[in-house]
């Protein structure tokens, strides 16, 4: 059987997450959580049919909170720059849009001889 869109969207992103110089994945809370170094630029849970990811993008949080399936991150997280991302079963994540706020999200946290690495 054919993996769904939300499964193709999962394993894109936890591969563009872990291909970025000294990423490791850590599971706090039952989801993934994907650091560099010691700082966690993404959290990702899939579970029950749905998909959720929470980014920084200090540059288009702005822009993000305004698409449908995107909130400001709760715990405080949202006033600095952090957005998530909710998916259910019928929805087709933008993965186009999610590698962007990923890559964006990474060169947030990552020290600034890391984030010089990416081409």
């Amino acid at each position: 059987m054919a993996a769904g869109p939300l499964v193709r969207a999962q394993t894109a992103l936890r591969r563009q997450a872990m291909a970025y110089p000294e990423v490791h994945e850590d599971f706090p809370w039952g989801e993934s959580a994907f650091k560099v170094r010691s700082k966690t630029f993404l959290f990702m849970r899939h579970e029950e049919g749905a998909l959720s990811l929470s980014v920084k993008l200090p540059s288009s949080s702005e822009m993000a909170r305004h698409l449908p399936f995107a909130e400001p991150t709760g715990y405080g997280l949202g006033r600095s720059g952090w957005i998530t991302a909710h998916f259910g079963p019928k929805d087709a994540p933008p993965l186009d849009l999610l590698h962007e706020w990923l890559e964006e999200s990474y060169r947030a946290v990552a020290p600034k001889k890391l984030s010089a690495l990416l081409s």
